[in-house]
């Protein structure tokens, strides 16, 4: 897969070196020639020039990249990157940088943006999960899709706790993907027994009714 950064800070260094760990080629691209660290991510192919301008795009052949990250520290940057990534030059998939959470309601298809990532929110999200238990937490927001990963520790006296995957009717455009418990992870069956502290990972669809869901898995099926 060929892969373009733009942005080679901290943050557009780290993920070219994974991908080049995981067989990737890569291009990092910076304005900056204070980013030009070319000895930390060597493998790669840098090019000192400003990602926000055409000639640019052509010179590292935008046009031939299977996905285009853009992951400079300037929101209005990785927007306008996006959009050129993506209507000019016909990349495949689009990820972008959001460095003020205020900001990413912008970063949708409008913008050319496939999928955008926001750090501080991602972290937020890590801190609610590590601490909260019975309460519902976003893990990640698909931008194309607005499918959720949500994610949820079953308290010890929720009412599913000992009741089968397969008795459960869960919400619509709700799916029950995956089962930790004890650092294993398990993909469900209609056979498995919910148990205390069970961390489940749920993916749901933009109709998805998130309270519906979080009050069935802490206080169990509402009475009819």
């Amino acid at each position: 897969m060929r892969v373009v950064i733009a942005g080679a800070g901290s943050v557009g260094r780290s993920i070219a070196r994974e991908l080049l760990g995981h067989g990737h080629e890569v291009t990092l691209v910076d304005r900056q020639p204070s980013a030009m660290r070319v000895a930390q991510v060597a493998d790669a192919d840098w090019l000192l020039a400003d990602a926000c301008e055409l000639p640019t795009l052509r010179e590292v052949r935008a046009d031939e990249a299977d996905v285009f990250v853009a992951a400079t520290g300037d929101d209005k940057a990785n927007l306008v990157i996006s959009l050129l990534a993506k209507t000019e030059f016909g990349v495949p998939r689009t990820v972008a940088r959001v460095n003020n959470p205020k900001n990413e309601w912008l970063f949708d298809e409008a913008w050319g943006v496939d999928v955008a990532v926001s750090t501080p929110r991602i972290m937020t999200a890590m801190v609610e999960e590590a601490v909260a238990v019975g309460d519902l937490v976003r893990i990640f927001t698909f931008h194309q899709s607005r499918a959720d990963i949500l994610e949820l520790t079953l308290p010890d006296d929720s009412a599913l706790v000992g009741v089968r995957v397969g008795q459960i009717e869960w919400p619509d455009d709700t799916v029950l993907a995956c089962i930790v418990r004890d650092t294993r992870p398990i993909a469900p069956s209609p056979d498995d027994t919910l148990e205390g502290r069970d961390e489940l990972l749920f993916v749901t669809g933009r109709d998805a009714d998130e309270k519906e869901l979080e009050l069935l898995l802490t206080r169990g099926p509402a009475s009819s």
